[in-house]
């Protein structure tokens, strides 16, 4: 089985983050969002890779390269924005029409029983049960856990059956097929082709599907579930020894994950805290956020905030959400 992930999207809701970084290359509890995802899926027997690459599609490639030397993989770009639907068409260039394909969004951390879902024999999508089926791509199942329908962001749903970017394919080549009669005629939904019209065709044509439920699902494209992940996550983490090197005259309180050279002075950290690699933090007090690499902070109080790689911020007691390469003195 082949994975296909995703990971050309802008990720507009993460700006500024994404000004100067991928999406799926944040960081949560210590690690990239995409790094979470192959390892699930290289723990889990899959092989082999192929990313859809797009916007900053180099630093995809770079991490991949640099991290994952030994996998099979490989790159397709996706040249224009026209949808998920569009993204996964692009990729017949590579794959054999009579594989089997495992789709994962690559800004979505899935818990699932990876042994059950892999070992099916059906076309399996992943569902999970949401109180606002509106902001979701939903499936409408039967009695039998069949799927009848798919339809992305229903104004009127008739299911609270979220799809949450999983999605094994056993008929490649007719998924394949029906992208391909929806962009030769043009078939979009809000300016896009998306990946569900292209299964509600398969659907349409007899393609048998089931939903499988998945145990949590965590969509990482806005900051307050990329915040509330990283804590999930970090309570999950097996707990790592902190070098005493790192810290002079502080206050931990788990769960944290402390990057390499990182140093801390005279603060207190946590709970719920992600620091990245070499950064400088003095005289401050910080939980609930994510900071990023080579970050400095000094005699600053922060919470629930997102703080990019090589920054600087002195004197602030607030909620923040900045970018890479900022300097701020609010002092």
């Amino acid at each position: 089985m082949i994975a296909i992930i995703p990971v050309a999207g802008v990720g507009t809701q993460l700006r500024p983050h994404t000004y100067t970084q991928p999406k799926s290359l944040i960081p949560v509890a210590g690690k990239p969002i995409l790094g979470f995802i192959v390892d699930q899926l290289l723990e889990n027997g899959i092989t082999e890779f192929v990313f859809v690459i797009g916007y900053l599609g180099e630093k995809i490639k770079e991490y991949i390269d640099d991290n994952y030397p030994t996998i099979s993989r490989k790159y397709v770009t996706q040249e224009s924005r026209e949808g998920l639907g569009h993204a996964i068409w692009l990729t017949k260039s590579v794959i054999s029409a009579k594989s089997n394909v495992l789709i994962v969004l690559g800004d979505t951390i899935i818990e699932v029983n990876w042994k059950k879902f892999l070992q099916t024999k059906t076309s399996e999508l992943g569902i999970k049960k949401v109180n606002d089926p509106r902001k979701f791509g939903v499936a409408e199942l039967d009695s039998d856990e069949n799927i009848t329908q798919v339809i992305e962001k229903p104004n009127i749903p008739k299911s609270n059956m979220a799809l949450v970017g999983l999605y094994k394919i056993q008929e490649y080549n007719e998924l394949i097929k029906s992208l391909e009669y929806n962009i030769k005629n043009n078939i979009r939904n809000k300016n896009e082709f998306y990946l569900t019209d292209g299964l509600q065709r398969m659907l349409q044509k007899g393609v048998k599907m089931e939903g499988f439920k998945v145990d949590n699902w965590y969509d990482c494209g806005q900051k307050e579930v990329l915040l509330k992940t990283n804590a999930l996550l970090l309570n999950k983490k097996k707990k790592i020894a902190i070098s005493k090197k790192k810290l002079h005259n502080c206050i931990i309180i788990e769960p944290i994950h402390i990057g390499k050279n990182a140093l801390i002075k005279n603060s207190i950290i946590g709970p719920n805290v992600t620091i990245g690699d070499d950064a400088s933090i003095y005289d401050s007090i910080i939980r609930d956020s994510i900071i990023g690499d080579y970050t400095k902070l000094n005699d600053v109080v922060l919470f629930n905030s997102l703080i990019g790689s090589d920054s600087v911020i002195w004197g602030s007691s607030q909620s923040l959400n900045i970018g890479d390469n900022t300097e701020l003195d609010l002092r």
